[in-house]
């Protein structure tokens, strides 16, 4: 009889002993190669006064300075680029609604790499060949889609390449077509699931037993709900385009105790996200990844923003990261209270009569910042309903979290959705 342990490839059965030394291995040719190929690397070195061959021990890499995405944008389209153009197979970029997007290429070899991460981490999730996967990420220059959609293939599954949108239509196929997984972000799974009620249908009921969530971060309130509404398990991917894309970690079905980073591909670090200090395992602060493997774009200390931390591995020998509990330039800091978007989802989640959706506006009134919770209404919600949840919302935030907002609770599907996920907070202060 073939077991799961049976199906792991050849980097999940490395010990530990032996993936140190293959990380060390490849950090020191992805230094060099970074520093030889990308003139970033090599002035960024250079000033910081270290040069590839100070890499002796994996310890050796806290001395190599930081890259962030104030980098990839000055450097923007193609100088972070290591390898010639004509070497170049895709190109993928984030939305650039903040500025210049960041422009990721990748080699033949980078594709083939990020299909084999991809189709590892479907496979930890409790994915086999010849299953039916659902793709309702997004597709085009957002890396979700093409991402899930080859790492699906090259596990030996059948794919659906849904996308994002037309959502009575998702419905209609995964009634039809009978995936047994899903990869979408969570608050749009969350969107299918009101329109599953909407339709009469029963969630409980599909084909679907897997579902494979990323994109955004999301809590263990969540998790429960989708859990016991669609009666399928639910467990964490986690990528970032920079990086790679979906695929640098993954939450395995038989613990769901945090994600295992591919550590044979992606070296990760805790850093404090004030110093930049590296934080000793178990310690919360900001995930910092480093590329092993890459040809188009190597990064060597990348900042993601994202806070989490990291422990032991369980399920593989390959350390866990935490679920990402909220990110370091998400940090909401209101008449002196530190709040995170997750503080707001644990407490709405909870919430009657509202939808697992909501936005955060913050605002200026006089000389004091404000800030106001949209969430919007389960479709069948009285207005009695929605002032009841409005009250409890606000009451809920000022015990929890320690301060005063302004709730409005808003007409289903109303606040506005990119690629499944909405756009959690809106600063409307004036600038300077």
């Amino acid at each position: 009889m073939v077991t799961a342990r049976d199906l792991r490839d050849e980097g999940e059965r490395l010990g530990l002993d032996a993936l140190r030394a293959l990380q060390l291995e490849r950090l020191r040719s992805s230094l060099r190669h970074a520093y030889a190929h990308v003139p970033f690397y090599r002035d960024s070195f250079d000033k910081a006064g270290v040069h590839p061959d100070d890499c002796r021990e994996l310890a050796d890499l806290s001395r190599f300075p930081f890259t962030t995405k104030a980098d990839l944008r000055e450097n923007y389209p193609y100088g972070m680029f290591a390898v010639p153009r004509e070497r170049i197979r895709r190109i993928h970029a984030s939305s650039g609604t903040t500025g210049r997007p960041t422009v990721v290429g990748y080699t033949e070899n980078d594709l083939s790499l990020w299909a084999d991460m991809v189709a590892r981490s479907i496979r930890a999730a409790g994915g086999r060949p010849g299953d039916t996967v659902h793709v309702a990420y997004g597709y085009g220059l957002f890396t979700g889609g093409l991402g899930a959609h080859y790492g699906a293939e090259r596990l030996g599954c059948t794919v659906v390449p849904a996308s994002g949108g037309m959502t009575s239509r998702q419905v209609q196929l995964i009634q039809d077509l009978k995936p047994g997984i899903i990869m979408v972000t969570p608050s749009y799974m969350l969107t299918l699931l009101d329109e599953f009620e909407r339709q009469g249908v029963d969630p409980r009921g599909t084909s679907l037993r897997v579902g494979i969530f990323g994109a955004e971060p999301w809590t263990e309130e969540m998790r429960r709900e989708i859990e016991e509404r669609f009666a399928i398990d639910a467990v964490d991917i986690y990528g970032l385009s920079e990086v790679i894309g979906p695929g640098v970690a993954q939450e395995c079905v038989e613990t769901k105790d945090g994600l295992h980073v591919w550590e044979d591909h992606f070296y990760p670090e805790i850093v404090d996200p004030f110093t930049g200090e590296v934080l000793p395992e178990g310690e919360e602060g900001e995930l910092v990844f480093t590329s092993l493997t890459k040809e188009a774009m190597p990064v060597v200390r990348y900042r993601t923003r994202d806070l989490t931390r990291l422990l032991p591995g369980t399920a593989r020998e390959f350390r866990r990261m935490r679920k990402v509990t909220g990110r370091s330039d998400d940090l909401v800091i209101l008449r002196g209270v530190n709040l995170f978007p997750t503080q707001i989802e644990e407490i709405v989640l909870r919430t009657p009569g509202v939808a697992p959706h909501f936005q955060l506006r913050l605002t200026r009134e006089g000389r004091l910042d404000a800030l106001t919770v949209r969430a919007e209404a389960r479709p069948d919600a009285s207005p009695g309903d929605r002032d009841t949840a409005a009250r409890s919302i606000a009451a809920a935030v000022k015990d929890g979290v320690g301060v005063s907002v302004a709730v409005e609770v808003v007409d289903p599907e109303s606040l506005e959705r990119s690629v499944g996920k909405i756009r959690r907070i809106v600063d409307l202060r004036p600038r300077g």
